[in-house]
């Protein structure tokens, strides 16, 4: 019997694939967004393959009644109601690894943008402006130290790629791997010391309730003064306006951001504004975001580290055989809440 499969957020590429992987199900193929799908189409799948782009919550799955199986896109699930979907019964699946690579090297090409003013003296040239190294002296990462939050995949390959700069690791993990870290030649600390001891801090770290302002204002006062920070994991992994007030008084030398907290309010801030019952927070938000992207030490990209042709071909893969395995009776990547 056939099940009614729905794919959101597609390219369009994917579409062929598609159809030859699951050539007897109902396919309800589209480009647009969770959100900008009709209620009425909404009320037939049975399944459902989103991006990170859709949020699924509580509300959205009430217009679902017949949905039993979510499989997100990507390796974070934090845009998905989990503990509504546990209350229905649906279970959901995710990509655990696709992009460790991908996203390592995207977080060094920051950071590097960032310690030697890339962006600024190849955007002094497209602006013709002057052909001069002029105040564009950067700093080396060999000889650093870096701190590196989190020592799942991303982690890892990014100590490797830190230890190819020559740099000293310190990594802070509540997991952590010790005779990896023997092996490889980096030190497991507390995040105080890591805080305290770093050059460079880099985030890679899943979001949740436990990691939520893992970098807060309490703890960006006791950070290495000068220090850059890398963020290609989860916006909510830093206090926005606590990394505001570091980055203004000298505290952070410098920020890479490819996530924000908040971001799907960016570019909406007039219509948040003009939202009689608009989230006083939320407005804080925007504007304290809209800050850090006009900072001159600040580099923002949109959410954009884990988007190479290879990671979204891997991240298909992996989706197609979580949709076959549902559907076989034996689902695979379940979430770990699940």
């Amino acid at each position: 019997m056939a099940h009614t499969v729905g794919f959101i957020d597609l390219e369009g590429w994917e579409e062929e694939r598609i159809r030859k992987e699951f050539p007897d199900e109902e396919l309800f193929l589209a480009k647009k967004s969770l959100a900008e799908i009709s209620d009425e189409d909404k009320a037939k799948l049975e399944v459902l393959s989103v991006f990170v782009s859709s949020k699924v919550t509580k509300e959205e799955l009430l217009k679902m009644p017949a949905l039993k199986f979510i499989s997100t896109r990507s390796t974070g699930f934090d845009h998905l109601a989990l503990a509504a979907c546990k209350e229905r019964g649906i279970i959901v699946s995710y990509v655990p690894g696709y992009g460790d690579h991908t996203v390592a090297e995207y977080a060094f090409g920051l950071l590097l943008s960032l310690t030697r003013k890339v962006y600024t003296a190849l955007d002094r040239i497209k602006e013709s402006g002057p052909f001069s190294p002029e105040e564009l002296r950067g700093t080396d990462l060999s000889g650093k130290t870096i701190g590196i939050i989190g020592t799942g995949r991303i982690g890892m390959v990014s100590v490797n790629i830190a230890l190819g700069f020559d740099m000293r690791v310190l990594a802070y993990d509540p997991y952590p791997k010790e005779e990896t870290a023997a092996e490889l030649g980096y030190r497991y600390v507390s995040l105080d010391e890591l805080l305290a001891n770093s050059d460079v801090v880099t985030l890679h770290a899943p979001y949740s309730e436990a990691t939520h302002h893992l970098l807060n204002a309490k703890n960006l006062k006791q950070i290495k003064r000068g220090v850059f920070i890398v963020n290609t994991a989860r916006g909510g992994l830093i206090e926005t306006d606590a990394l505001v007030t570091a980055l203004q008084d000298g505290t952070v030398a410098g920020a890479a951001l490819d996530v924000l907290e908040g971001e799907g309010e960016i570019g909406d801030e007039t219509a948040l504004l003009r939202h009689a019952d608009a989230d006083p927070e939320a407005v804080k938000l925007a504007l304290e975001n809209r800050v850090l992207i006009t900072m001159p030490n600040v580099l923002v990209s949109p959410h954009n580290a884990f988007n190479s042709q290879e990671a979204m071909e891997r991240i298909m893969d992996v989706t197609y055989g979580n949709l076959r395995a549902f559907l076989a009776g034996k689902p695979e990547h379940v979430v770990p809440q699940q």
